[in-house]
């Protein structure tokens, strides 16, 4: 990469960590944050030197996300949402191109969209439903062909970034064939209407309200060129659907322990034997989950898709969304009741911390999974409900 990239992270973080007090407070998103991403070239990351971007590989990418969340978790999780994006669809090669049917007209309106993103466009990801989750093959959103492009009509929830995001990646079944999910890319705009509908426990600052959808996109805005790409895309990439939430969560954990430590070193308990337990215990449980997500990020650009690939994905969001509960949960209990004030930083930590279990993959779908191919059996076909 040019520039880099972990080391402008690192010095944003501090700047995002001045303001997220704040935005966690009134559940503002940090627009401010956004444009110092754009500034350090960072919203394109993922996108090739070629198209103008960093050309960053996934643990380029983790390692990143990492840095970013130890100044603000909602800035990096957001952030993540943009690079899963941009990522995946950097990911296409001539080979998987060809392999997937993907014509040349559609591999130049993905060089544009990359080439916007490196100079500072932005996009969020409109997946999940009410009553479906982020399963793909559940979704009520459907689309059908008409003069020009394609009509998109429903409802998204928890879409981070939700009013700031230049475009939205929308997942929607065939009005004619629902068992055919395709991606669009949706400029916001007419058609597309922002519910506030977020006033959450944790992740505060990520805008992350429901999107309404009733518009017509040009047909260069079907990802791929290609109806019904989502699902086979979902299973030859799981890292962008899983695993990029996991490195956000190993700094927001990060973040928890440091937090602590400057409380404890502020308040002269540092001798504690108790204490330093705790500290001892929750620094080396980050890194451990640290390095999972670093083993599964080395893996994935290594050898995408992989079986043994996909198993250290789904390990690392297991690791990481728990071990930050756990860390920041045991930071609050080595530091006091004190850190349990609003303002506190350990308290919007605990809070933003207790979410990485929940995004999907949940912690319980991950260790299912696990458990199903330690088993011997397929986890993308066993489980009781469908991955995708």
């Amino acid at each position: 990469m040019a520039v880099d990239a972990v080391d402008a992270a690192r010095r944003l973080a501090p700047r995002f960590a001045a303001r997220a007090a704040e935005h966690d407070r009134d559940g503002s998103f940090p627009v401010a944050d956004f444009g110092d991403l754009a500034a350090a070239g960072l919203l394109g990351l993922m996108v090739p030197a070629e198209l103008g971007g960093l050309g960053a590989s996934f643990a380029g990418y983790a390692a990143v996300a990492t840095e970013l969340a130890r100044g603000n978790g909602a800035t990096a999780l957001v952030f993540n949402m943009h690079a899963s994006v941009t990522g995946a669809l950097s990911a296409v090669n001539e080979e998987l191109a060809e392999a997937l049917g993907i014509p040349d007209e559609a591999l130049a309106a993905r060089d544009r969209l990359l080439a916007d993103a490196a100079a500072g466009s932005w996009y969020g990801v409109a997946m999940s439903e009410r009553g479906a989750g982020a399963r793909l093959s559940q979704l009520s959103t459907v689309y059908e062909p008409v003069d020009g492009g394609y009509r998109v009509k429903g409802a998204k929830t928890f879409c981070s970034g939700a009013g700031h995001a230049d475009a939205y990646l929308v997942a929607a079944r065939s009005a004619t064939d629902p068992s055919v999910v395709s991606q669009f890319l949706v400029p916001a705009g007419e058609g597309v209407t922002v519910e506030p509908s977020w006033d959450s426990l944790g992740m505060r600052a990520t805008a992350s309200h429901d999107l309404h959808l009733d518009t017509v996109v040009p047909a260069d805005r079907l990802l791929g060129g290609v109806e019904g790409l989502a699902l086979v895309v979902a299973q030859l990439m799981p890292h962008w659907l899983v695993a990029s939430y996991a490195a956000v969560y190993v700094g927001v954990a990060r973040a928890a322990v440091d937090a602590a430590v400057q409380h404890l070193a502020a308040r002269g308990l540092t001798g504690l034997p108790a204490v330093r337990a705790r500290v001892g215990r929750a620094d080396a449980a980050v890194a451990a989950a640290g390095l999972a997500v670093a083993e599964a990020a080395r893996r994935v650009d290594g050898a995408p898709g992989d079986e043994e690939t996909n198993r250290w994905v789904w390990r690392a969001k297991l690791l990481a969304g728990t071990t930050a509960a756990e860390v920041a949960a045991s930071m609050v209990e080595a530091a006091g009741t004190s850190s349990t004030r609003r303002g506190h930083p350990l308290e919007r930590l605990y809070r933003d911390a207790r979410c990485g279990s929940l995004h999907p993959a949940t912690s319980d779908v991950c260790a299912d999974w696990l458990g199903i191919a330690a088993l011997g059996g397929d986890p993308d076909r066993d489980g009781s409900a469908p991955r995708w």
